[in-house]
């Protein structure tokens, strides 16, 4: 992949792309036909991809039909018969290269999310970071995780048990594009791990960053027919996926997540989903007020508040309000907005048209009904189409749509508190509870304060970081944010199915050696007692 020369006529306008960040960026046409050729699309449709640093057409898109997403399972089925066998500890090696690639080709994939996603260049290295966190992870202790194990059988020593881990077939992946790179593959990188096949179906948005990722971990050595990929609108090919897989993973909306559930329901096969949030941050009496604020900037506008665990509402108490709004909204004019693959923007792009008139219009209608802005709130076309300011409400209740509605952009809402239980239960208020941050200089009770709220994550003295760059601490959702974990043992066992295999020596479990029933219900029934006494399970 290269950038355009000055001069090149495929060039978006005049521009020199050594100078202007917002230069239109060309793929190499053989490189985008050999990622667009590992779509399964036998339809002869395409879908225009373009960017939302300058709307420059990126590429052409063939598009999958539910036949072709049936093939694909297909395909990947038949890849997954040998890739089941393969031990553990080869499919770790795989991911180990797969790991050192992302790593050594950290520039080009980071170039292709920024032009796909808008977002600025130090978030699309958070993805790079995530991904090779995961790889890793799972290559490091997924074998252990994976082996077959021992527990106590029903008579001690003569019933011996094992637990087997058998992958669950094929796992079809439906992700957003707002982590187009970490969030077409995490998941993925697990499913393998565990020796599944994957059919992807990645954001319309964002397909060429998924395929470049496809891509490395072929050339890592996993088999090509093992991880196929679909491309298409959710309604025509969404179903599908769901109809074929034996498990699920989605990331996106609660409304779609809602739909993808009933249809795994219907046939009885398991699904992850990370859906939605209103994510809130509590800033205690005793925090440290700069600290709090930095974090909260972080929290609140990276990606441009296009993360699922990004702060939106944040409670601050009597004490420390005036100074923590006083750095808070510093800290937030401070930073620098662009569009472009460069390193030294702040806060980048928004992916579309659709997500900037949601932004907007959350903005607007707050500010209608008497919220102040304290910062931002406008959108910014001369630095980009889809550019909008980092944006402080203050006085957002409950007449506001985004009151309790996720803005998934730079929005955040202040809201101050007296007491530390009132702030704790407006904080679990409503139907999300995904992430949440609790700042404060007293970490110990900073951490009984998380415990208390109802979401799958909490941050202590940060703002989503720690929980989702610690690879090895489950993450996901309670109540509408959603079901299942990703990362962790759990992230790695919710591939397989575990199988009992129960060896009987000696002595059947029925009545033996010349006892009748009353006599063996007798015997077991001493037996039960002493291993009571004898502190067993």
């Amino acid at each position: 992949m290269t950038a355009p020369r000055p001069g090149d006529p495929l060039l978006d306008g005049p521009h020199d792309p050594e100078h202007d960040p917002r230069a239109s960026y060309v793929l190499e046409p053989s490189h985008v036909a050999s990622l667009t050729g590992r779509i399964v699309a036998t339809t002869g449709r395409t879908a225009e991809v373009r960017s939302p640093v300058n709307d420059a057409p990126l590429a052409h898109v063939p598009q999958s039909s539910p036949e072709d997403v049936a093939e694909a399972f297909a395909r990947a089925r038949t890849a997954q018969q040998v890739w089941a066998g393969t031990p553990a500890e080869a499919r770790a090696e795989v991911l180990l290269r797969f790991h050192d690639l992302v790593l050594e080709r950290a520039e080009e994939v980071m170039d292709l999310i920024c032009w796909e996603s808008g977002k600025a260049r130090t978030h699309a290295f958070d993805e790079i970071g995530h991904v090779a966190l995961t790889a890793r992870y799972y290559a490091r202790t997924g074998a252990g995780t994976l082996a077959r194990r021992r527990v106590p059988g029903v008579v001690p020593g003569l019933t011996r048990v094992e637990v087997n881990r058998v992958a669950k077939g094929v796992v079809g992946v439906i992700s957003p594009w707002n982590y187009p790179f970490t969030m077409a593959l995490c998941d993925g990188v697990a499913a393998v791990m565990a020796g599944n096949a994957v059919v992807l179906k990645p954001d319309a948005q964002t397909m060429l960053t998924a395929l470049l990722g496809v891509e490395l971990l072929e050339l890592a050595g996993a088999p090509r027919g093992l991880w196929q990929v679909v491309a298409g609108p959710g309604p025509e090919i969404g179903g599908a996926v769901v109809a074929h897989a034996d498990y699920v993973c989605f990331t996106g909306s609660t409304a779609t997540g809602r739909r993808i559930a009933a249809g795994c329901a219907e046939r009885l096969i398991g699904c992850s989903l990370e859906l939605g949030g209103k994510n809130p941050m509590l800033v205690l009496a005793d925090a440290d007020v700069e600290r709090a604020a930095e974090g909260a900037v972080r929290a609140s506008f990276s990606n441009a508040g296009q993360l699922c665990v990004s702060t939106e509402r944040i409670f601050v108490a009597d004490a420390v309000y005036e100074a923590f709004v006083d750095r808070f909204v510093a800290r937030t004019q401070a930073l620098s907005l662009g569009a472009g693959t460069g390193w030294g923007i702040d806060v980048g792009s928004l992916v579309s048209a659709a997500q900037l008139e949601k932004v907007t219009a959350h903005v607007d209608d707050a500010v209608a009904h008497g919220a102040a802005v304290l910062t931002g709130g406008r959108h910014r076309p001369d630095l980009g189409p889809y550019v909008f300011e980092p944006t402080i409400l203050e006085g957002v209740n409950p007449s506001m749509a985004c009151f309790a509605e996720e803005t998934f952009g730079p929005v955040v809402a202040l809201h101050r508190f007296t007491d530390e239980a009132d702030a704790v239960a407006r904080a679990n208020e409503g139907d999300f509870g995904l992430n949440a941050a609790v700042f404060g200089r007293d970490a110990a009770h900073a951490r009984r304060v998380a415990r208390a709220l109802h979401c799958g994550t909490v941050n202590v003295n940060e703002g989503f970081a720690a929980t989702f760059g610690s690879i090895a601490a489950p993450m996901g959702g309670m109540r509408s944010s959603g079901l299942g974990r990703r990362q962790g043992a759990e992230g790695l066992l919710r591939f397989t199915e575990s199988q009992s295999v129960a060896t009987q020596r000696l002595l059947p479990l029925a009545p033996s050696l010349g006892l009748d029933d009353r006599r063996y219900a007798v015997a077991l029934t001493a037996a039960l007692r002493a291993m009571k006494r004898l502190g067993r399970a």
